[in-house]
């Protein structure tokens, strides 16, 4: 699969089988993240992968949105870490490029992804944090839930050229 057809095929996947992800794959994963674009080339950025159904179960019970965790093998936490880019809308950004990278590497691999929003949400932050005992310079910013999909998307036309300007508005 070519980078646009990844980029246009790509869907977020809510129920997934028990097959586990396999550790090349996630290492994979984790590889594309790092190699996302940052601000000033800081790459500010930490992650948390979770395996464990009692971990996946905790999150479940602080997040909100995070139903899917029920099915899903696999999560990863990306978390900025201000001890590398101090401003925090930059580590927001940073670790934004990272989760498209992993959601975008998990589409490569025939997994399936969704992007759970941590940052801003200072309730969800405060749970997270707790839940994972972060360090007082780290702060998550979103989780990505990851397995086999157990169900299929079709592809709907996103592009609006009502919504692009040229030069000027």
């Amino acid at each position: 699969m070519d980078a646009i057809e990844n980029i246009l095929t790509r869907r977020s996947i809510r129920k997934f089988s028990s097959q586990k992800v396999e550790k090349e794959k996630i290492d994979l994963l984790l590889k594309a993240a790092m190699y996302a674009p940052s601000a000033r080339n800081t790459q500010s950025w930490q992650f948390v992968v979770v395996t464990k159904r009692e971990t996946l179960e905790a999150i479940r019970k602080v997040h909100p949105h995070a139903s899917m965790l029920a099915e899903a093998t696999l999560a990863i936490m990306v978390c900025a870490d201000k001890s590398y880019e101090p401003i925090e809308a930059f580590c927001n950004q940073n670790c934004s490029a990272a989760t498209l990278n992993i959601l975008l590497a998990a589409h490569a691999q025939g997994l399936g992804s969704v992007w759970l929003g941590v940052y801003p949400r200072e309730e969800r932050v405060k749970n997270i944090t707790e839940l994972f005992k972060l360090p007082e310079n780290i702060f998550p910013v979103s989780i990505v839930a990851l397995g086999y999909p157990n169900e299929t998307k079709g592809d709907p036309n996103r592009f609006l050229p009502e919504r692009v300007h040229y030069e000027k508005w």
